[in-house]
């Protein structure tokens, strides 16, 4: 099957409960979540995307945030092993949605724990941020998994922030964007450019110079307008309460081979 895919989850009943680390906990409106959750699939779905939804795992407050349930390097899921014990029940019904896409499949195993969110790829690079949900054996498996397919591993510390990709994320021609305060180390990335907000360090490629970027960046999707990129902006306001951005609600299979 040919052309991005994604996989979602729409948010559940119990999503004001997720986990939450870095911020101080404030009230979620679950009816308000998934009416913000359709428009971001929405916006997938109209610049090309197909979408696959993974069956709710209602018991799992965070199971909106698909994208930590596993890593995508060319034809092989690596199937994640969350950090937070109460997320692992997440994982399976993702694992058989990959196997159905026509993935590989691999899996982290105890000890090692990986959260999905904390990898970034770009081309054949991929960061992994070492910190709170990412032990040192689980990047050790991420490597054992991906360099025989020509990955190149670089594992990145971090402790600002929840997942790597809360710091981090990357723009069509490999520069990767980050709001300095929450980047321990811009030397770790060949090019780095800052960012004037938080959420402005997070954007998904749609394709062509099209940006997902969370509507509470402005400024920064101004900046990104002014390099030629066009940014698409979708309001996730009751998921950045809980520490999510706009990489977390989806897994984005890019060219996967048939």
């Amino acid at each position: 099957m040919h052309g991005p895919q994604a996989l979602v989850r729409r948010p559940g009943p119990r999503i004001a409960e997720g986990l939450v680390t870095h911020l101080d906990r404030r009230p979620v409106d679950p009816a308000l979540a998934l009416r913000q959750w359709e428009r971001y699939v929405r916006t997938l779905r109209d610049h090309g995307w197909r979408i696959t939804e993974v069956p709710p795992a209602d018991d799992c407050p965070d199971a909106v945030f698909i994208e930590d349930t596993m890593v995508v390097f060319r034809n092989v899921a690596l199937i994640a092993r969350p950090g937070a014990e109460s997320r692992r029940p997440e994982t399976p019904a993702a694992r058989r949605a990959a196997e159905a896409l026509g993935c590989s499949v691999d899996e982290i195993r105890a000890p090692g724990t990986l959260d999905g969110g904390d990898i970034l790829k770009i081309g054949d690079t991929v960061y992994v941020g070492r910190g709170g949900r990412t032990n040192a054996e689980g990047v050790r498996q991420l490597r054992a998994a991906f360099e025989p397919l020509g990955a190149r591993v670089i594992a990145v510390p971090i402790s600002r922030v929840l997942h790597l990709k809360s710091a981090v994320t990357a723009l069509p021609d490999g520069t990767v964007i980050g709001y300095p305060p929450l980047v321990e180390d811009p030397s770790f990335f060949p090019a780095f450019r800052p960012v004037p907000e938080e959420a402005g360090a997070h954007v998904v490629l749609l394709g062509g110079d099209a940006l997902l970027m969370a509507a509470s960046a402005p400024r920064t999707a101004e900046l990104f307008a002014g390099l030629g990129y066009r940014p698409v902006l979708v309001d996730i306001g009751e998921f950045e309460k809980l520490e999510g951005c706009v990489t977390c609600l989806s897994v984005r299979l890019r060219g996967l081979a048939a």
